[in-house]
Order: structure tokens, then sequence, then C-alpha cells
């Protein structure tokens, strides 16, 4: 008997070290709402995370809290929405006060081209828009969002600044998504089939803020000639 459970452990444990970190669904069946704040936290506090799903995880786990998209997996929407919330606020502190400390040193040592572009279209926001629309848009753009944070705290900008920004920025972004993903998922029978286009559509419109932000600046610009 001890010998079954012993195996039956050693498969679960399996199981868990076989996810596809990718995979938002395999993810989440794997660690559930708990999954979700490491994965932010590691997404927007370190370098890392730079390619770990935010946006589609925090969407698919906001459909899987309503029970109709896959009748196998169902979180609780309460503890999911505070970890998403903790693992992006606490990852993103982490990030700005590693930048403080080293983070143009760990920018230079990455040999990763995404995570270089990324760094410099972080660079640009703060630059164009300055700290407090920089710090929020970046939450929406994968890679960006991930870089900023060090950046930030590379190019000192004020430890206050960034909290109260980022806080803001955070909390719409997780909280947002997650909520978007369960009012979604509650008001469209078999929602599931379509997960995968439907995951594509929320990436697009969580970047609309940018594009938004980016024609309003170069009307004024045009404007201002």
């Amino acid at each position: 008997m001890k010998g079954r459970a012993t195996m039956i452990t050693a498969a679960h444990l399996s199981s868990q070290l076989a996810v596809n970190v990718l995979d938002p669904h395999s993810l989440l069946a794997a660690f559930g709402a708990l999954g979700v704040g490491v994965v932010l936290f590691a997404e927007t506090g370190l370098l890392i995370g730079f390619f770990l799903p935010g946006d589609s995880l925090l969407f698919t786990a906001g459909l899987l809290c309503t029970g109709t998209a896959d009748r196998g997996l169902r979180l609780s929407l309460a503890p999911l929405l505070v970890a998403a919330a903790v693992g992006a606020l606490v990852g993103s502190q982490c990030g700005y006060l590693l930048g403080r400390k080293a983070g143009r040193t760990l920018l230079a040592r990455s040999r990763s081209a995404r995570l270089h572009e990324g760094a410099r279209h972080a660079e640009e926001l703060l630059d164009r828009y300055g700290h407090a629309k920089a710090i929020v848009l970046a939450r929406f753009v994968p890679v960006v969002r991930t870089v900023l944070n060090p950046l930030a705290g590379a190019l000192g900008v004020p430890a206050r600044t960034f909290t109260v920004w980022q806080v803001i920025g955070g909390l719409v972004w997780s909280v947002g998504l997650t909520l978007g993903g369960y009012a979604l998922g509650s008001s469209v029978p078999n929602i599931d089939k379509y997960l995968l286009p439907v995951i594509a559509v929320i990436v697009v419109v969580s970047l609309i803020p940018l594009v938004a932000e980016v024609l309003r600046s170069r009307k004024a610009a045009k404007e201002a000639r």
C-alpha cells in the first residue's frame, strides 16, 4: 500500500515537472491559482521570465473560474485575483530593485535578441511618454513589461513614482484581464471551442492603450508643427 502511494505521488510529481510553461492550460492544470502568481512574478520581476505567457494565462485563468470551459479544471475567482495581483505587483517591484542594483549589467550579459529589443522599446516608452504613462502602458506589451521594471531602476526613476504607477498599471492589467476572461466565460457557452482565437483577440485588445497613446502623441506632434 505504501509502495503504491509512493508511485502515485511520483506520477503526480512527474506530471507537474512535465508542465509546458508556454501553455496556459498546462500551467493552470499543474499549479492552479498559485502558479498564476508565480508566473506573473517571474515575468515581471526576472529577466529570464520574458517569454512567459502573462496575458493569455490571466485570461484563461479567468475563463476557467466559470467552470464552463473545462469540467476537469475549475479555479476560484477570489484566490485567483489575489494571486494575480500579488504576483504582478511584487514581481515589478523586485524587478525595479534588481535594476537599481545591476540592471544594465544583467541586460548586457543576456544574448537574447528579443530581450534587447524589448529593452529598446522600454527605454523609448520612458523617453517619449514620461515615467507614469510608460510604466502603465508597458504592462500591456509582452517582453517590454519584463524589461521596463529593471530598466526603470537602472535609469533612476524615483521609487515613489515607480511604485504608485506600477501598482495602478499592475492592477488594471492583472485584475482586468482575469475579469475579462471570467465575464466572457460566463456569457458565452462552450467558449473553450474558440479559446485560441479569443486569446489572440485579447492580446491584441490589450495593446489598444499603447496604440491609442502612440496615435495621440503623433497627432499632437503634427498639430505642434
